[in-house]
């Protein structure tokens, strides 16, 4: 058996979390005061935050990998492809493994504060999302997409509930039920789409999906509808996002920041299935949603937007910014060329890191204020308002797209991306005002949470301690730093999305030259276009 680290990268950021998951479940998790340092819980922390260093470690080199062009690919159990379970690592797999674990150690680490101690098993509940996470990126077909999304929901429904409360309880059944639903329709397109073309495996599908026509295309086109149903629905594409802000408000502080990553998955889940393998290339089955993806993606910027100005607490308002980040990332993809899909790649890691930095910078800000805690109405001064309001600021910056703060970088790469669209006036107006109304909204609450003081109501005491400032304050400086290395990222970015577009490579390298393609790939842009 080959030991050598870079054949089995692609399986390791899974292997690593699930490996510590269930460590951690053997030993024993009983809770305990963390205050008095409670053993099982000071073991579960280390055990912890030593796994999610592991995997970002993981993480840097797969980005590493990827970045040399070559695609890795893990063949479980030595099977081949189609009928084997095949992971595999490219530039967009890597890129997402980055994020994730980038995300994931400080909000751990933010977790430490006592948020993981409300309740038992947070920290291998923790893993277990990871390990489904990063299960969800390196797959290479869609039966295991739809086994890892189960491990990362069935995580995330304990997680959401973790500490209880009756909101939570009322919301977590909601987001069950609505997720069962979702899983149920998942199966079903799956098996039309099986029933059509004899595999699930994607580099095979982008080969066999072409060769459909007739009333076998029209089965397969309804598959596809069907997996952009249930991928809209992770994601929160309209209208499908209702769920979400009342979802994520409801949880905890580090929950709700990992969950911001968890829309992504959905975003990528489309990228794949409904940009390539239902791409220019798909035969009768050619960009199939086409059509409608990009008025959908749209409209979810615009409810996201005008659901954080109405939202009554700075959680529910992060969490409505969370559904429109997505609706600009998905505008993006909806453009269906590469310049665009560059465009959402950056943006997307950008507009995670910082809705997981609002989150964590929420929780601090309503611990500060008494009875009102997050409310968006006047209440006694918060312990630190010069320092968490700049941090406000700085994060309504970046996600209102303010120069030279990476979300402005990433929006003027969607706009100039869609500067020949048919649809461009109106993809300009919608992220313009988006990002407008992002910036009303935030400052508004900054202004009732900072300068509405009442004089009635005791100012807080305590600040938040140096640990959980330095948890968010990371969050906020990989943003930060995304704009002072904004080329050698755009150069990463749009070569993930030319990679994704090379059919040809990506099936002779998960399938084999003998059962792979050798014809020249298609591409999105004009021959002219092409750099």
């Amino acid at each position: 058996m080959n030991w050598d680290l870079l054949a089995h990268l692609p399986v390791l950021p899974v292997l690593v979390p699930a490996a510590a998951g269930i460590l951690l479940l053997l030993l024993g998790d009983h809770g305990g005061d963390p205050a008095h340092g409670h053993p099982h819980l000071v073991r579960a922390r280390r055990v912890g935050l030593a796994a999610v260093s592991i995997t970002l470690a993981l993480a840097v080199l797969s980005v590493q990998q990827a970045d040399t062009g070559r695609l890795l690919v893990y063949k479980v159990g030595e099977w081949p492809a189609p009928y084997g379970i095949a992971l595999v690592l490219d530039r967009l797999s890597a890129l997402m493994l980055l994020l994730t674990a980038l995300v994931a150690l400080p909000v751990l680490w933010y977790a430490r504060g006592g948020w993981d101690a409300h309740g038992r098993h947070f920290h291998a509940l923790f893993l277990f999302q990871l390990m489904g996470l990063n299960g969800a990126f390196v797959t290479g077909d869609l039966f295991n997409l739809f086994v890892f999304f189960e491990v990362l929901l069935i995580a995330s429904y304990v997680l959401m509930l973790h500490g209880q409360g009756r909101e939570r309880l009322r919301v977590g059944l909601h987001y069950v039920v609505l997720n069962l639903a979702a899983s149920a329709l998942f199966l079903v397109g799956v098996a039309l789409v099986y029933a059509k073309t004899g595999t699930l495996n994607l580099a095979d599908l982008a080969m066999r999906v072409p060769q459909v026509a007739g009333p076998d295309a029209a089965l397969v086109q309804a598959g596809a509808w069907l997996l952009l149903v249930v991928f809209g629905f992770k994601a929160a594409l309209l209208p499908l996002s209702l769920w979400l802000p009342a979802t994520y408000a409801a949880s905890s502080a580090p929950v709700a920041a990992l969950f911001a990553i968890m829309t992504k998955v959905g975003v990528y889940a489309i990228v794949r299935v409904h940009g390539v393998v239902f791409g220019p290339s798909g035969g009768e089955s050619a960009m199939v949603v086409e059509p409608l993806l990009l008025p959908l993606a749209l409209g979810t910027g615009v409810l996201g937007v005008m659901g954080a100005l109405g939202a009554p607490t700075l959680q529910r308002m992060v969490a409505w910014l969370t559904v429109a980040s997505v609706g600009t990332v998905l505008v993006a993809i909806g453009l269906y060329n590469t310049a665009a899909w560059s465009a959402a790649f950056y943006y997307l890691v950008n507009s995670t890191l910082v809705v997981a930095a609002l989150f964590l910078l929420a929780e601090l800000v309503s611990a500060q204020r008494g009875q009102a805690a997050g409310q968006l109405v006047p209440a006694g001064s918060v312990a630190q308002p010069t320092l968490l309001g700049l941090l406000m600021l700085l994060a309504a910056a970046s996600a209102a797209g303010l120069p030279p703060l990476p979300g402005f970088i990433g929006k003027i790469m969607v706009l100039e991306a869609a500067s020949t669209h048919p649809w461009q006036a109106g993809i300009w107006t919608v992220i313009l005002a988006a990002g407008f109304f992002t910036l009303v909204g935030l400052a508004r609450a900054g202004s009732i949470l900072f300068w509405h003081v009442r004089e009635d109501v005791p100012n807080a005491q305590a600040g938040a301690s140096p640990s959980l400032m330095a948890a968010m304050l990371s969050l906020l400086a990989l943003s930060v730093a995304m704009s002072v290395w904004a080329a050698p990222l755009q150069r990463y970015t749009h070569a993930a999305a030319v990679q994704l577009q090379d059919t040809a490579a990506y099936a002779n390298a998960v399938l084999g030259p003998e059962k792979g393609v050798s014809t020249r790939p298609y591409r999105f842009d004009p021959p002219e276009a092409r750099p």
